[in-house]
């Protein structure tokens, strides 16, 4: 398909109801997206979908339904290596959210300067064949050993290929943060092969971060996603100080399952089921991942 071509999608709640967990106060939803609006932010002619409109004041209206303080806003592959409609939500945050960007590896140092100053503090590498047609690794390793301090790389990857790209990873000069985890098999717990495998990457350095998201698209069991929460707690609980959560919203290619947020939600305190866990997990990693010129915690700017 490519864009303007069949019917837009809609991937997420039309009603996500209210969890009945109450995240502390300063909470950030640390990996989510924005689609457009296409009328003003048009979708790549790449895009391997094509999405509804799911703009910053529905993605802020459900941060405050949630009951979240900020929000990292991570680039959606239906808008390519134009940023504008994040740069856009970050803008409209109120100094509430920052950003994932995703990039030509040609960029140049001047639009980088852009992009931080813009809000943006890493660049995703994207190696889903099924969201896009080249994942040069050389090029992407130029661009990691060109990003400022304070910056880092997303990499989002199947675990199928994760020892394929161990030599890329470890080449990689700056922290690194992997999406869902590498999404491993949870039906195989907490000891299985994915998830072994995974642990010997995180045990290779101490500046690999991780993401324990996304229960709806790695347990085929589905709602209330056992399988997730007994695979993932013995990881956050021996990476404290490396987690972060977040919705995902709005839920890029789930049109066929599409997840209650609020249940979403509801994960957290299975899988990190201590205050100082919930609180590593939700306001010290991300602030110190996104926010480093701010003070930990606290209530967000304007507010």
């Amino acid at each position: 398909m490519t864009v303007g071509q069949g019917e837009r999608i809609k991937s997420w709640h039309h009603a996500p109801s209210r969890p009945r967990y109450t995240p502390p106060p300063g909470a950030v939803d640390a990996h989510c997206h924005v689609f457009g609006p296409m009328a003003a932010f048009p979708f790549s002619a790449k895009a391997k979908y094509l999405p509804q409109d799911a703009g910053p004041e529905a993605l802020f209206a459900l941060r405050d339904h949630l009951g979240f303080t900020r929000n990292v806003i991570v680039q959606a592959s239906c808008h390519g290596t134009d940023n504008a409609a994040t740069l856009d939500a970050i803008r409209r945050s109120d100094g509430r959210a920052r950003g994932v960007a995703v990039v030509d590896p040609a960029i140049s140092r001047e639009e980088l300067v852009a992009l931080h100053e813009g809000g943006m503090r890493a660049v995703r590498f994207n190696f889903l064949k099924r969201l896009v047609d080249d994942a040069p690794k050389d090029r992407f390793l130029d661009l990691a050993k060109r990003l400022a301090d304070g910056w880092h790389v997303v990499i989002y990857f199947e675990a199928d290929i994760l020892a394929e790209l161990r030599p890329f990873i470890d080449a990689i000069p700056v922290p690194v943060v992997i999406d869902h985890m590498g999404r491993p098999d949870v039906r195989q717990g907490p000891d299985g092969a994915d998830m072994v495998a995974f642990r010997r990457l995180l045990d290779s350095r101490d500046d690999i971060w991780f993401k324990a998201t996304c229960p709806d698209r790695l347990d085929p069991h589905g709602s209330p996603w056992d399988d997730f929460a007994g695979a993932v707690a013995p990881l956050v609980a021996d990476y404290e100080d490396r987690v972060l959560w977040g919705t995902d919203w709005p839920h890029p290619n789930m049109q066929d399952a599409i997840p209650d947020d609020g249940h979403l939600v509801d994960m957290i305190p299975r899988i990190a089921p201590t205050a100082m866990l919930q609180r590593k997990m939700l306001i010290d990693n991300p602030m110190r991942l996104y926010w480093a010129d701010e003070a930990v915690g606290g209530e967000a700017p304007g507010k």
